[in-house]
């Protein structure tokens, strides 16, 4: 017995696992040589993103999941980033977004849709005719800009085919910057101060199929060709042309964001007392209304706030305006 191995704690082997002996760990490569880049495309599980001087095609990266990266998010590339046909770059991390467009397919649907991430303006494109303008659906897009935070501007097409007075003119208690344009023999007029009003910024357009918006992305981008289409006679609608976001460089500086045409623009996602604080010279009367008032009811407070003047003489039409965003929210389109 006395020549029998005595065994210890130091003879305990350790049985690799099957990919190897090397331990696993939590913690992720910190990746410092990443470069960063913005997404300019989607498609199929694939994103197109800009570098200072190329084009890259990337991949997600494993350790991302499922994490949403959509056109104008800023990212960190690694691997292969040179931009080569065939060459394959990892996304390893999405930056911080400084605003978030978002929607939901109706105003019941919980779950939110990016619509782009880290633009400033929303150029909401809207026909005067042809099809014709649907007002809520204006509405509901300058809550959303609202929302994220946005600029909102909107641009007024076919001015050739009806005069634009009456629609401006019931969005003139909320000061929203427009745009007309209209087709002439030369060209579209009104084309220059829409170009003026997107140089230098990141702007995504929204609107209807059929309103103009990729006819203005081709005049503002040459050479984008951008597919358009028309408006069906009989329903009044138009054929979606654009099938997905992309984002196209300025010559003057800063990027459009094209998305495909619209038929809805859900809102489940905002609260109602954001819309309220977009109108500082109302919000105050808010104090006396009752517990969980609307804001569009015979107990709201803002009548009185409104008839005693504290709104000044825009007063009425600023509250009817607030109104109008706050039903819009519940009102599909």
């Amino acid at each position: 017995m006395s020549g029998r191995r005595r065994y210890d704690e130091s003879d305990v082997r350790v049985r690799p696992g099957r990919k190897g002996s090397r331990p696993r760990t939590k913690d992720r490569p910190a990746h410092k040589d990443a470069v960063v880049g913005m997404v300019i495309a989607v498609d199929r599980g694939r994103w197109t993103v800009r570098l200072d001087d190329r084009q890259v095609t990337a991949m997600r990266a494993r350790e991302l999941g499922r994490t949403s990266i959509v056109v104008g998010d800023r990212v960190a590339l690694v691997g292969d980033t040179s931009g080569a046909d065939g060459s394959l770059a990892r996304i390893v991390r999405v930056e911080e977004r400084s605003s978030v467009l978002r929607r939901t397919a109706d105003d019941t649907d919980p779950y939110e849709r990016v619509v782009v991430a880290n633009a400033d303006q929303l150029v909401i494109v809207t026909a005067l005719a042809n099809p014709e303008p649907r007002p809520r659906m204006v509405d509901r897009c300058l809550v959303a800009a609202y929302d994220a935070g946005m600029d909102p501007l909107l641009v007024l097409t076919k001015a050739d085919l009806r005069p634009a007075e009456d629609f401006v003119g019931s969005y003139a208690p909320l000061d929203v910057p427009y745009v007309v344009t209209s087709v002439t023999d030369d060209g579209i007029s009104g084309i220059d101060q829409v170009r003026a009003a997107v140089d230098g910024r990141i702007s995504v357009l929204v609107g209807h199929s059929g309103v103009g918006k990729s006819t203005l992305v081709n005049e503002l981008v040459p050479g984008t060709d951008r597919a358009t289409g028309h408006v069906n006679v009989v329903t009044g609608r138009g054929r979606h042309t654009s099938t997905s976001a992309v984002a196209l460089p300025l010559a003057g500086g800063g990027w459009v964001v094209d998305t495909p045409g619209v038929r809805s623009f859900g809102l489940a996602h905002v609260d109602p007392a954001r819309i309220v604080h977009l109108f500082p010279d109302l919000e105050p009367g808010t104090a006396d209304c009752p517990r969980g008032c609307t804001h569009d009811e015979e107990e709201c407070a803002l009548d009185a706030w409104v008839a005693d003047g504290h709104a000044g003489p825009a007063g009425p039409s600023r509250l009817e305006s607030l109104r109008r965003l706050l039903r819009s929210r519940g009102d599909g389109e």
